[in-house]
Protein backbone atom coordinates (compact mmCIF):
# COMPACT_ATOMS: atom_id res chain seq x y z
CA UNK A 1 0.00 0.00 0.00
CA UNK A 2 1.13 3.33 -0.74
CA UNK A 3 1.86 6.07 2.28
CA UNK A 4 0.97 9.74 1.88
CA UNK A 5 2.83 11.53 3.67
CA UNK A 6 1.34 13.25 6.50
CA UNK A 7 1.36 16.59 5.05
CA UNK A 8 -0.62 15.97 1.77
CA UNK A 9 -3.15 13.42 3.18
CA UNK A 10 -4.23 16.26 5.79
CA UNK A 11 -4.21 18.18 2.74
CA UNK A 12 -6.47 15.89 1.17
CA UNK A 13 -8.95 15.69 3.34
CA UNK A 14 -10.10 19.47 3.07
CA UNK A 15 -12.99 20.42 0.96
CA UNK A 16 -10.95 22.21 -1.24
CA UNK A 17 -7.02 21.39 -2.70
CA UNK A 18 -3.88 23.08 -4.39
CA UNK A 19 -2.87 19.77 -6.03
CA UNK A 20 -0.71 20.35 -9.45
CA UNK A 21 1.04 17.68 -11.44
CA UNK A 22 4.70 17.19 -11.99
CA UNK A 23 6.57 15.21 -14.76
CA UNK A 24 10.52 14.40 -14.04
CA UNK A 25 11.88 12.95 -17.21
CA UNK A 26 15.57 11.63 -17.19
CA UNK A 27 16.86 11.22 -20.49
CA UNK A 28 18.94 8.26 -21.83
CA UNK A 29 21.74 10.92 -22.11
CA UNK A 30 21.73 11.56 -18.73
CA UNK A 31 19.75 14.98 -19.01
CA UNK A 32 17.14 15.55 -16.56
CA UNK A 33 14.09 17.72 -16.70
CA UNK A 34 11.40 18.79 -14.91
CA UNK A 35 7.99 20.12 -15.71
CA UNK A 36 4.53 20.83 -14.36
CA UNK A 37 1.26 21.86 -15.27
CA UNK A 38 1.03 24.44 -12.42
CA UNK A 39 1.43 28.56 -13.61
CA UNK A 40 4.20 28.91 -11.78
CA UNK A 41 7.38 26.48 -11.59
CA UNK A 42 7.78 24.01 -7.94
CA UNK A 43 10.89 22.58 -6.91
CA UNK A 44 10.82 19.65 -4.52
CA UNK A 45 12.11 16.55 -4.79
CA UNK A 46 15.60 17.70 -5.86
CA UNK A 47 14.15 19.06 -9.00
CA UNK A 48 12.71 22.71 -10.34
CA UNK A 49 9.49 21.94 -12.50
CA UNK A 50 9.02 23.98 -14.93
CA UNK A 51 5.62 25.67 -15.56
CA UNK A 52 3.66 27.39 -18.46
CA UNK A 53 5.07 24.01 -20.49
CA UNK A 54 1.38 23.38 -21.78
CA UNK A 55 2.03 19.80 -20.57
CA UNK A 56 -1.41 17.99 -19.75
CA UNK A 57 -1.90 14.32 -18.62
CA UNK A 58 -5.12 12.50 -20.14
CA UNK A 59 -6.74 9.72 -17.58
CA UNK A 60 -4.97 6.58 -17.17
CA UNK A 61 -7.09 3.48 -16.58
CA UNK A 62 -5.47 1.59 -13.55
CA UNK A 63 -6.87 -2.27 -12.67
CA UNK A 64 -5.59 -4.91 -10.41
CA UNK A 65 -3.79 -7.70 -12.09
CA UNK A 66 -0.36 -7.69 -14.09
CA UNK A 67 -2.24 -5.76 -17.38
CA UNK A 68 -0.14 -3.64 -19.32
CA UNK A 69 -1.41 -0.14 -18.61
CA UNK A 70 -0.63 3.21 -20.55
CA UNK A 71 -1.13 6.91 -20.40
CA UNK A 72 -0.54 9.98 -22.13
CA UNK A 73 1.14 13.34 -21.74
CA UNK A 74 0.21 16.22 -24.39
CA UNK A 75 1.92 19.37 -24.98
CA UNK A 76 3.03 22.51 -26.67
CA UNK A 77 6.58 22.89 -28.08
CA UNK A 78 6.68 25.92 -25.90
CA UNK A 79 9.67 25.00 -23.68
CA UNK A 80 13.10 25.91 -24.30
CA UNK A 81 13.87 22.04 -22.69
CA UNK A 82 12.07 20.21 -25.23
CA UNK A 83 12.66 21.20 -29.13
CA UNK A 84 10.99 19.68 -32.16
CA UNK A 85 14.46 18.97 -33.29
CA UNK A 86 15.36 16.78 -29.85
CA UNK A 87 12.17 15.21 -30.55
CA UNK A 88 12.77 14.38 -34.17
CA UNK A 89 16.01 13.14 -33.40
CA UNK A 90 14.95 10.69 -30.97
CA UNK A 91 16.34 12.43 -28.10
CA UNK A 92 13.64 11.76 -25.79
CA UNK A 93 12.64 8.12 -26.51
CA UNK A 94 13.00 5.56 -23.60
CA UNK A 95 13.40 8.27 -20.60
CA UNK A 96 12.56 7.55 -17.49
CA UNK A 97 9.46 9.99 -16.30
CA UNK A 98 8.12 10.08 -12.76
CA UNK A 99 4.76 11.63 -12.15
CA UNK A 100 4.29 13.40 -8.92
CA UNK A 101 0.81 14.67 -7.26
CA UNK A 102 1.81 18.12 -5.27
CA UNK A 103 0.52 20.88 -3.16
CA UNK A 104 1.61 23.49 -5.18
CA UNK A 105 1.37 26.01 -1.65
CA UNK A 106 3.16 23.84 -0.34
CA UNK A 107 6.12 21.80 -2.36
CA UNK A 108 7.28 19.60 0.31
CA UNK A 109 3.90 17.78 0.38
CA UNK A 110 3.95 15.81 -2.72
CA UNK A 111 4.47 12.02 -3.88
CA UNK A 112 5.36 9.78 -6.50
CA UNK A 113 2.65 8.17 -8.45
CA UNK A 114 3.95 6.45 -11.00
CA UNK A 115 7.08 5.50 -12.44
CA UNK A 116 6.76 4.86 -16.58
CA UNK A 117 9.04 4.98 -19.72
CA UNK A 118 8.62 7.55 -22.60
CA UNK A 119 7.26 5.46 -25.28
CA UNK A 120 5.91 6.21 -28.77
CA UNK A 121 6.63 10.02 -29.36
CA UNK A 122 4.17 12.16 -31.99
CA UNK A 123 4.08 15.43 -32.81
CA UNK A 124 2.85 18.01 -35.39
CA UNK A 125 3.27 21.37 -36.15
CA UNK A 126 2.66 23.13 -32.72
CA UNK A 127 2.38 20.27 -29.76
CA UNK A 128 3.28 16.45 -29.52
CA UNK A 129 2.00 13.83 -27.79
CA UNK A 130 4.05 11.33 -25.60
CA UNK A 131 2.80 7.65 -24.30
CA UNK A 132 3.72 6.50 -21.01
CA UNK A 133 4.44 3.07 -20.40
CA UNK A 134 3.82 1.79 -16.86
CA UNK A 135 5.89 -0.71 -15.54
CA UNK A 136 3.71 -3.79 -16.35
CA UNK A 137 4.10 -2.93 -19.88
CA UNK A 138 7.98 -4.88 -19.51
CA UNK A 139 5.63 -8.15 -19.38
CA UNK A 140 4.36 -7.36 -23.04
CA UNK A 141 8.03 -7.89 -24.43
CA UNK A 142 9.42 -10.97 -25.97
CA UNK A 143 11.90 -12.41 -23.61
CA UNK A 144 14.30 -14.91 -24.19
CA UNK A 145 16.02 -16.82 -27.37
CA UNK A 146 15.07 -18.03 -30.20
CA UNK A 147 17.14 -21.13 -31.68
CA UNK A 148 18.70 -20.04 -35.17
CA UNK A 149 21.85 -20.55 -37.02
CA UNK A 150 22.94 -16.78 -36.72
CA UNK A 151 24.26 -15.50 -33.53
CA UNK A 152 21.69 -13.19 -31.64
CA UNK A 153 24.32 -11.27 -29.90
CA UNK A 154 25.21 -7.89 -29.94
CA UNK A 155 28.65 -7.31 -31.60
CA UNK A 156 30.84 -6.08 -28.90
CA UNK A 157 28.28 -6.86 -26.29
CA UNK A 158 28.54 -8.75 -22.55
CA UNK A 159 27.58 -11.89 -24.45
CA UNK A 160 29.92 -11.48 -27.66
CA UNK A 161 32.62 -10.65 -25.39
CA UNK A 162 34.82 -9.02 -28.24
CA UNK A 163 36.59 -6.28 -28.07
CA UNK A 164 34.77 -4.28 -30.87
CA UNK A 165 35.00 -0.89 -29.28
CA UNK A 166 38.82 -0.89 -29.17
CA UNK A 167 41.01 -0.03 -32.47
CA UNK A 168 41.35 -0.91 -35.16
CA UNK A 169 37.66 -2.08 -35.18
CA UNK A 170 36.13 1.28 -33.66
CA UNK A 171 37.73 4.36 -35.08
CA UNK A 172 36.96 8.14 -35.71
CA UNK A 173 36.48 10.05 -38.82
CA UNK A 174 35.59 13.52 -39.94
CA UNK A 175 31.95 13.82 -42.09
CA UNK A 176 33.38 15.58 -45.30
CA UNK A 177 29.54 15.35 -46.65
CA UNK A 178 25.98 15.31 -46.30
CA UNK A 179 23.92 13.48 -48.25
CA UNK A 180 19.90 11.62 -48.50
CA UNK A 181 20.07 8.87 -45.66
CA UNK A 182 24.34 8.91 -45.98
CA UNK A 183 27.59 10.79 -45.45
CA UNK A 184 30.92 11.02 -46.58
CA UNK A 185 33.69 10.42 -44.84
CA UNK A 186 37.15 11.73 -45.23
CA UNK A 187 39.06 8.37 -46.40
CA UNK A 188 39.13 5.46 -47.42
CA UNK A 189 38.73 3.56 -43.82
CA UNK A 190 42.14 1.66 -44.00
CA UNK A 191 41.44 0.66 -47.39
CA UNK A 192 38.67 -1.66 -46.16
CA UNK A 193 35.60 -0.04 -46.12
CA UNK A 194 33.86 -3.04 -46.33
CA UNK A 195 34.58 -3.95 -43.11
CA UNK A 196 31.65 -1.42 -41.94
CA UNK A 197 29.07 -2.50 -43.33
CA UNK A 198 26.32 -3.55 -41.13
CA UNK A 199 28.30 -1.83 -38.20
CA UNK A 200 27.23 1.27 -36.22
CA UNK A 201 28.26 5.10 -35.87
CA UNK A 202 27.92 7.06 -33.48
CA UNK A 203 28.24 10.57 -33.87
CA UNK A 204 30.73 12.34 -31.60
CA UNK A 205 29.88 16.06 -31.84
CA UNK A 206 27.79 18.52 -33.15
CA UNK A 207 23.69 18.89 -33.25
CA UNK A 208 23.88 14.66 -33.24
CA UNK A 209 26.26 14.29 -30.59
CA UNK A 210 25.67 11.12 -28.86
CA UNK A 211 23.16 9.61 -31.52
CA UNK A 212 23.41 6.67 -33.59
CA UNK A 213 22.58 4.96 -36.54
CA UNK A 214 23.02 1.91 -38.23
CA UNK A 215 25.29 1.49 -41.24
CA UNK A 216 23.72 0.06 -44.16
CA UNK A 217 26.84 0.11 -46.43
CA UNK A 218 30.31 1.39 -46.89
CA UNK A 219 32.04 2.07 -49.88
CA UNK A 220 35.18 4.52 -51.18
CA UNK A 221 33.86 6.84 -53.75
CA UNK A 222 36.98 7.21 -55.89
CA UNK A 223 37.55 10.78 -54.63
CA UNK A 224 39.22 10.08 -51.48
CA UNK A 225 36.06 10.03 -49.38
CA UNK A 226 33.84 7.22 -48.00
CA UNK A 227 30.02 7.19 -48.88
CA UNK A 228 27.93 5.39 -45.45
CA UNK A 229 24.71 4.54 -45.94
CA UNK A 230 23.25 5.17 -42.82
CA UNK A 231 19.31 3.41 -41.75
CA UNK A 232 16.82 6.17 -40.09
CA UNK A 233 20.04 8.44 -40.01
CA UNK A 234 18.96 10.81 -36.99
CA UNK A 235 16.89 13.94 -37.51
CA UNK A 236 19.55 16.55 -36.72
CA UNK A 237 21.41 19.07 -38.54
CA UNK A 238 25.15 17.05 -38.76
CA UNK A 239 27.46 19.04 -40.80
CA UNK A 240 30.80 18.61 -42.41
CA UNK A 241 33.65 18.93 -40.11
CA UNK A 242 31.14 16.74 -37.05
CA UNK A 243 33.29 13.63 -36.12
CA UNK A 244 31.76 10.09 -36.20
CA UNK A 245 32.92 7.18 -34.12
CA UNK A 246 32.48 4.19 -36.51
CA UNK A 247 32.60 0.19 -35.61
CA UNK A 248 32.85 -2.45 -37.84
CA UNK A 249 29.86 -4.40 -38.73
CA UNK A 250 29.18 -8.53 -38.32
CA UNK A 251 26.46 -10.38 -40.35
CA UNK A 252 26.34 -12.89 -37.14
CA UNK A 253 27.10 -16.10 -39.55
CA UNK A 254 29.81 -18.63 -37.76
CA UNK A 255 32.24 -18.48 -40.41
CA UNK A 256 32.48 -14.87 -39.90
CA UNK A 257 32.57 -15.21 -36.33
CA UNK A 258 35.61 -17.91 -36.57
CA UNK A 259 37.51 -16.34 -39.35
CA UNK A 260 37.27 -12.74 -39.46
CA UNK A 261 37.56 -12.27 -35.90
CA UNK A 262 38.58 -15.96 -34.12
CA UNK A 263 35.87 -15.53 -32.06
CA UNK A 264 33.77 -18.36 -32.30
CA UNK A 265 34.03 -19.53 -28.84
CA UNK A 266 31.90 -17.01 -28.23
CA UNK A 267 29.37 -17.69 -30.80
CA UNK A 268 25.83 -17.35 -29.50
CA UNK A 269 24.02 -19.33 -32.59
CA UNK A 270 23.64 -22.51 -33.43
CA UNK A 271 25.35 -23.08 -36.54
CA UNK A 272 24.39 -26.75 -36.72
CA UNK A 273 20.49 -26.64 -36.92
CA UNK A 274 19.84 -27.93 -40.41
CA UNK A 275 18.03 -26.19 -42.94
CA UNK A 276 14.36 -26.59 -43.87
CA UNK A 277 15.25 -28.44 -47.45
CA UNK A 278 17.12 -31.12 -44.84
CA UNK A 279 14.13 -31.55 -42.50
CA UNK A 280 11.27 -31.48 -45.33
CA UNK A 281 13.45 -33.78 -47.34
CA UNK A 282 11.88 -37.04 -46.38
CA UNK A 283 8.20 -36.05 -47.27
CA UNK A 284 8.17 -36.56 -50.66
CA UNK A 285 6.50 -38.39 -52.91
CA UNK A 286 9.40 -39.58 -54.68
CA UNK A 287 8.48 -43.75 -55.12
CA UNK A 288 11.63 -43.75 -52.38
CA UNK A 289 10.53 -42.63 -49.22
CA UNK A 290 7.02 -44.68 -48.33
CA UNK A 291 6.53 -43.84 -45.09
CA UNK A 292 8.75 -46.60 -43.19
CA UNK A 293 11.30 -45.76 -40.73
CA UNK A 294 14.16 -44.10 -41.71
CA UNK A 295 17.11 -45.67 -41.04
CA UNK A 296 20.48 -44.01 -40.37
Amino acid sequence: MREIPAALAEHLARPTTTLAHGWRLTRKDGIVLGFTDHDAPLAFAGTVFEAATGLSASEAEATLGLAATTAEVEGALSSAAIGEADIRAGRFDGAKVEVFVVDWQDPASHLLLDVAELGEVKYGETGFAAELRGRTASLDRVRGRLYRRRCDAVFGDQRCRFPAHEPPFTIEVAIAGVESEAVLVAGDLGGNPGRFGQGRAVFVDGAAAGLAAEIVTAATTGLGTTRLGLADPPEAAFEPGDRLRLTEGCDRRFSTCRDRFGNHANFRGFPHIPGGDHVFSIAKSDGVHDGAPVMP
